[in-house]
């Protein structure tokens, strides 16, 4: 076995606990901490150069000192430095790359939902208006009046009880009567209002 000493940038060399054996790179636990401790902040400054978001950044370098650490026993490699930074670089390209991808697929079912909600939800207010109130006419009288009572009036169902001189539960009955037949009105030219 043999100790490598790995220089590192800065104007600092920093002796890393590392042994080659048969051409295999082998890093310690101490120098694996060693190198994360002053590497960790200058690649995060690195890859700011790319995007400001320092969530992704940090995401990214400890990303690529999992893989450093998970691959000590078989990366071969010649200069930690390059590795690190190569290795961050490629990274952030990946995920600005799958980022770009994933916006616009996400704008272009925005538009396609836009699109298709646009046809269903446009429809003439007038039109739909003269249909609601011919829906309202051919309603039975009793129905037709606490219909405009709470509709037009906008008087709480106790209220129309009270003016009315019957139960609530009339009120709520004949409602219920109203709704339903104007819905069933309504439906036979709007089949998404059922």
């Amino acid at each position: 076995m043999f100790i490598f000493v790995l220089e590192l940038f800065f104007q600092r060399e920093y002796v890393l606990n590392c042994v080659i054996m048969r051409e295999v790179f082998y890093i310690t636990h101490s120098s694996f901490r060693q190198l994360f401790d002053r590497m960790f902040e200058p690649m995060c400054r690195f890859l700011s150069y790319y995007t400001s978001d320092h969530m992704i950044i940090e995401e990214i370098v400890q990303e690529v000192f999992i893989k450093l650490w998970d691959g000590r026993d078989s990366l071969q490699i010649e200069s930690v430095k390059t590795y690190l930074y190569t290795s961050a670089r490629n990274r952030m390209l990946n995920y600005l790359r799958d980022e770009k991808r994933r916006n616009t697929l996400l704008e272009q079912w925005v538009q396609h939902e836009m699109d298709n909600r646009r046809g269903v939800e446009c429809f003439d207010i007038e039109d739909f208006g003269r249909r609601v109130q011919n829906a309202v006419d051919t309603l039975p009288e009793k129905c037709k009046i606490i219909f405009n009572l709470s509709k037009k009036e906008m008087l709480t169902y106790k209220q129309i009880a009270e003016r009315l001189e019957i139960s609530v539960k009339t009120v709520e009955s004949q409602m219920g009567i109203a709704l339903r037949k104007i819905r069933e009105q309504l439906s036979v030219f709007y089949d998404r209002l059922k």
